[in-house]
């Protein structure tokens, strides 16, 4: 027979557990709240993780679950097999590891190291098959993913504004990352970079499913000294997870992402509708954007600049100045810049981007003192200011 003790103490304990069991699913229904009530027209066939919409088959997420896996050990032991054999090779050639090179003179010294030339081959591969499995899927599954973008193209929250006859530079029409068709030249380049870039973040930054990192970014931006913040522009915006992050911190304001890709302002639109966010996202160019003057009171980008030439930088920055308002923010987020040599070691890792991800511009950038060129064109520049994404460049910039 069972005691009254043990009688009330298993009835709490089961009210403990089902309290437990109350919050956690709570806690679950808030992580999905965006999508709980996902907007006509939304193709969502295994759900969602919180933000993330899931891939729609189990073997697509397993095959992204090996190249990241795969990416994660290369970052690791292939990585690090391909920089102690760099090391050997100064040390046959006897140079010092703290030697400033070039990236021509690095390419010179592994492009007869095996390797070297073996990691990189793995690393190619297993991009190229990040890219293609992703590409496959939503282009046989075509009609599906088409009819969901046609079914937000006209509805919000939020505007969507695409530019059918722009005239798409030649700059921007390289294959960033080798993805296939780059930002403009694939339908569904929005769906392919989203989910190759997770990848991406989680061996390099940290996780980003959630648009941790994003989030993190917009939070850390800097205000006007008048603290007004009413109309923000989003430069280069991608696929609109800083344009959203920005909305999200400022609900009041008037957000607008802009990006030379149609297809990524469009996945962009689609995105923010399904989490009940209002952006407005535009097809328009950095350099020649279409607002009025002074209009915002802050500018950004999210690490767009090293996908540019260098003329085409001094003249997105001059566009910035025009549309900030006097007072205003220009916040452009990208790495560290102004150096065409650097000890050997840290050049071999620039010329390794720029050869295997494809990061074209990525010496004409880095040759350009982007912080000085942004004080020469009508900016201050806050000294000893705070990263918004740490471990890359401080531009805080007030407009004069």
């Amino acid at each position: 027979m069972i005691g009254r003790r043990e009688l009330f103490g298993a009835t709490a304990g089961a009210l403990v557990m089902a309290q437990t069991l109350k919050a956690d699913a709570a806690a679950a229904a808030e992580k999905l709240k965006p999508y709980t009530a996902a907007p006509k027209g939304s193709y969502l066939p295994r759900g969602t993780d919180g933000r993330l919409a899931r891939l729609a088959t189990l073997d697509l997420e397993s095959h992204q679950d090996f190249t990241l896996g795969f990416r994660l050990m290369h970052s690791k032991a292939l990585r690090a097999a391909s920089a102690a054999a760099f090391e050997r090779v100064l040390e046959r050639e006897g140079i010092d590891p703290l030697t400033p090179l070039t990236g021509e003179q690095v390419r010179q010294l592994v492009e007869t190291e095996p390797g070297i030339n073996i990691a990189s081959r793995a690393w190619l591969a297993n991009q190229q098959v990040t890219w293609k499995t992703l590409r496959d899927h939503f282009h046989a599954n075509a009609d599906a993913y088409l009819s969901e973008m046609e079914a937000a193209d006209k509805s919000g929250p939020g505007t969507l504004e695409l530019a059918p006859n722009l005239d798409i530079p030649t700059y921007a029409r390289h294959e960033i990352h080798i993805q296939p068709g780059g930002y403009v030249g694939d339908p569904f380049a929005g769906h392919i970079y989203h989910y190759g870039t997770n990848s991406f973040y989680i061996s390099v930054i940290g996780h980003n499913e959630q648009d941790q990192v994003h989030k993190g970014s917009a939070a850390r931006l800097p205000l006007p000294e008048d603290g007004k913040v009413k109309r923000i522009l989003d430069m280069g915006c991608g696929i609109g997870q800083m344009s959203v992050a920005l909305k999200e911190r400022f609900p009041d304001a008037e957000v607008w992402g802009i990006d030379v890709g149609g297809p990524m302002v469009r996945y962009a639109h689609m995105r923010a509708r399904r989490l009940g966010v209002e952006v407005n996202f535009a097809q328009r160019l950095a350099e020649l954007s279409g607002f009025p003057d002074n209009y915002f009171d802050l500018v950004t980008s999210y690490i767009m600049h090293h996908e540019l030439p260098g003329e085409i930088t001094k003249k997105v920055i001059d566009e910035a100045r025009r549309v900030t308002r006097p007072g205003g923010v220009y916040y452009p987020i990208d790495f560290n810049s102004g150096g065409t040599k650097m000890p050997a070691r840290m050049m071999y890792s620039r010329w390794y981007d720029h050869r295997w991800n494809n990061e074209v511009w990525s010496f004409e950038y880095h040759a350009l003192n982007f912080t000085n060129e942004i004080g020469a064109r009508g900016f201050n520049v806050v000294k000893n200011a705070k990263p918004a994404l740490p471990g890359f460049g401080v531009r805080h910039s007030i407009k004069v």
